[in-house]
């Protein structure tokens, strides 16, 4: 299912739009300890290790990730390296959540069973099964997690993990320059020419 660049551009905004700021200051410590983690590691050649999942469960996590936002004409979850956000995430700042993941994919497995009793892995069934799967899911608190995080992981800070290449910044036409000069958006540029009438 091909979605438009518009209609996912609009989702992640909205989605970004509501992410709480309490959640930000309650956490803001650990962030930070995780943005020195992960600055080390981004300015490092070596690659990129887990912190939190196996490798079993990392596969299964993207591949969840690469349906909440898939590749199409324009790069999705899995060129954003969003696991990777999740994963640092998980064993940082938001280290309160693993036991959400760890119940959360195990039942996973119960449910693939039910559902499709050949098929192994959530990574191993084809993209309609897999959207079937989720949608039988998507109000769980798992789901709602993982959605939350993929969307953060898209558009959150390349440092942290995500965002590879800035594909989520790309995709919603945000500029990487934190040193912008006036105007600084509609309104400034509108003030600015009232006053200089």
């Amino acid at each position: 299912m091909k979605i438009p660049d518009s209609s996912r551009r609009q989702f992640l905004i909205t989605s970004s739009c509501g992410l709480s700021r309490a959640w930000v200051a309650l956490h803001w410590p650990a962030i930070w300890r995780a943005h020195q983690h992960a600055h080390e590691t981004a300015v490092s050649d070596k690659p990129v290790a887990l912190r939190f999942f196996s490798t079993e469960q990392a596969v299964e996590v993207e591949a969840i990730a690469a349906q909440i936002i898939p590749t199409d004409d324009s790069p999705g979850a899995r060129e954003a390296h969003v696991v990777y956000f999740i994963d640092q995430a998980l064993a940082s700042f938001d280290r309160a959540r693993q036991k959400d993941y760890t119940r959360g994919l195990a039942q996973l497995e119960i449910r693939i069973e039910r559902m499709f009793s050949s098929a192994g892995r959530f990574s191993q069934l084809h993209s309609e099964q897999q959207i079937r799967l989720l949608t039988a899911i998507q109000h769980t608190r798992f789901f709602e997690l993982l959605r939350l995080h993929t969307v953060m992981g898209f558009l959150a800070n390349p440092e942290y993990g995500g965002n590879y290449n800035q594909v989520g910044w790309k995709l919603i036409g945000f500029e990487d320059n934190f040193y912008y000069e006036p105007p600084f958006g509609y309104y400034d540029a509108q003030y600015s020419k009232a006053t200089h009438k």
